[in-house]
């Protein structure tokens, strides 16, 4: 059966069932594994890089950590008005994609070299592919465009020249000096490896990125949001992933998301004073009047051979594509924009924040564990505080939230539940983190009736976290993150719980890749605050999914957990180099 011929099959059953079915085939059990190939196919490895042969490339200024556009504190980043905005200019976007998608460094091991990038990845396969859509900048185009980036060389290929008119009328009702950034995913490149379960693997890179977007965002005093409403036939029609002519005999990519970012002061001189709507779609006619487009380049071919197909991932992509367009708005602000303080205040005013890493090199040194040492605790202090940074605050409208969280327009649906091993001041065990305060009732019920729910000694009104059940939970976390020491070695180890068949009946099963977001961006979040905190994080994908649900009590599809994460003490191996990223080639 062909990749149309599943499809058309999946079109015909309810897109919910499909999604609820595949969910539940791919989940690991201790008696089996989700299905894969069973082995690695090492000579079919996709290409982790994408190019556009024919496309004129646009090479990135390659900055130095001293180099302008200067990074923030790394705390500044959660201080409402701490980050002065930046000009969009060619140098403020290479940082902007270097803290985003770029190599952040090599690793080599004996004649084998392999690369790091900013945003983490399932194996560090990189299915994620990143696009700019935006106006004329100096030193890149004199002209709108829609580009490609290509981590390899930290360059963008233009793709597409757009008429100014046309690019003009996409902005409407954005701040002035908006662009956007688009994300789609190769599949095959973690189909390879995990097979059926590749698609959740997928779903949770793109949170990754669209966290790592938000914070390097950030970084420049920029800010970004998701524009949800549209439709992923209109996202596939912007970034060009619905031209077959560009990749006969490549594989294809699947749109995933477009967001807009823009400079946070230009709120300011556009709508001081004034309530301020932003719309999460685009005007169909500006939409269909930037089609006409002169396109560049054909995709590179990334394996051997052809994808090996599994009925089931055509399926469920089908199912959860998303047809319906929403002509949303969110509140941005009222009353004008934060006003801006000091670009540095640590700078500025001495001795404010003494020692404090600066937000670059947090995000340049950031990587994930292979191992944990078993012995490392973190103070309940620190606990605290990265528990905090994933908190959303939904007593505010989605654009009002702290960093990052201002960028999902949607209600969280993801809860947190925590293995603590190793936190100094709290008492080992099983914890409930509630991110929503509204679900607690829901997750209490949804769970054994002996767990205690009380707060731990000293946590923070703000903070909804729950002692379950007291006691060391190491040996658990190991057993359920199939078998996998990092998780019983670490500080502590959680698992990421989301509101499952509520979240999809109530927007439908395009939501499914939805929750998968958002798990990254809360995982992206957290590989950052361990790394701030001088210990190191890693995601977790294996783990046994019903096992899970038993250990908390769910009986039904209400709450499933969608990826697994662990922070604890790094066992470093000297057996590697470390590279820069970017030599004088470039």
């Amino acid at each position: 059966m062909t990749k149309e011929d599943s499809a058309s099959a999946a079109a015909a059953l309810d897109p919910l069932e499909v999604v609820m079915r595949y969910h539940q085939e791919t989940k690991h059990h201790f008696s089996r594994s989700a299905r894969s190939l069973g082995y690695m196919d090492w000579a079919n490895q996709p290409d982790p890089f994408r190019r556009y042969e024919g496309s004129p490339l646009i090479r990135l200024p390659v900055l130095g950590p001293d180099d302008a556009p200067f990074s923030p504190f790394y705390d500044d980043m959660y201080r409402p008005g701490a980050i002065a905005s930046v000009p969009v200019t060619i140098r403020a976007l290479s940082r902007f994609l270097e803290f985003s998608l770029a190599i952040s460094a090599w690793k080599q091991a004996g004649e084998v070299r392999w690369a790091l990038r900013a945003n983490p990845s399932s194996g560090n396969l990189h299915p994620t592919e990143g696009y700019l859509l935006i106006g004329k900048v100096p030193g890149l185009s004199p002209a709108p465009g829609l580009y490609h980036y290509t981590a390899m060389k930290h360059a963008l290929e233009l793709r597409a020249e757009v008429p100014a008119e046309s690019f003009d009328s996409l902005l409407q009702g954005f701040p002035p000096n908006a662009f956007f950034v688009g994300f789609t995913s190769v599949n095959w490149r973690e189909t390879w490896k995990y097979g059926e379960r590749a698609f959740r693997y997928c779903q949770h890179d793109v949170g990754h990125a669209i966290g790592s977007a938000r914070i390097a965002a950030q970084t420049l005093g920029w800010r970004t949001l998701l524009l949800d409403g549209l439709a992923d036939d209109t996202l596939a029609a912007l970034l060009g992933a619905d031209r077959p002519e560009d990749f006969e005999g490549a594989e294809r990519e699947h749109p995933d998301c477009l967001a807009v970012v823009w400079p946070a002061d230009q709120e300011a001189g556009r709508f001081t004073g004034k309530t301020i709507s932003l719309p999460l779609f685009l005007s169909t006619d500006a939409v269909r009047d930037s089609a006409r487009r002169i396109w560049h380049g054909k995709a590179n071919r990334l394996s051997r051979d052809d994808p090996v197909k599994w009925q089931i991932l055509d399926q469920v992509e089908a199912a959860s594509w998303k047809s319906s367009t929403e002509q949303r708005l969110v509140e941005l602000n009222q009353g004008g924009s934060s006003a801006k303080t000091l670009a540095n205040p640590s700078t500025d005013v001495p001795g404010i924040y003494p020692g404090q890493p600066r937000a670059g090199q947090v995000i340049r040194q950031r990587r994930s564990a292979l191992a944990f040492d078993g012995k490392t605790s973190i103070s309940v202090g620190t606990f605290f505080t990265m528990l905090a940074r994933v908190m959303p605050r939904v007593d505010r409208e989605p654009c009002q939230r702290p960093m990052p969280w201002d960028v999902l327009p949607w209600e969280p649906a993801i809860h947190l539940v925590l293995f603590v091993h190793r936190v100094n001041g709290i008492a080992p065990g099983l914890y409930m983190l509630v991110r929503d305060p509204a679900k607690v009732d829901s997750l209490r019920r949804a769970t054994h009736r002996q767990f205690a729910w009380t707060l731990p000694p000293g946590c923070p009104e703000n903070l909804s976290l729950f002692l379950l059940e007291e006691g060391d939970a190491r040996q658990l976390a190991t057993q359920v993150s199939c078998g996998q020491e990092i998780a019983g070695d670490s500080a502590f180890s959680l698992g990421m719980i989301a509101e499952f068949e509520p979240s999809l009946r109530r927007y439908g099963p395009w939501f499914y890749r939805r929750l998968f977001w958002e798990t990254g961006v809360i995982g992206q979040v957290l590989y950052l605050e361990a790394e701030a905190s001088g210990v190191r994080a890693t995601g977790i994908g294996c783990f046994f999914d019903d096992p899970v649900h038993q250990v908390l009590g769910f009986n039904d599809a209400t709450f499933q957990s969608l990826y697994h994460f662990t922070t604890g003490g790094p066992v470093e191996d000297p057996r590697l180099t470390t590279l820069p990223p970017y030599g004088l080639d470039h």
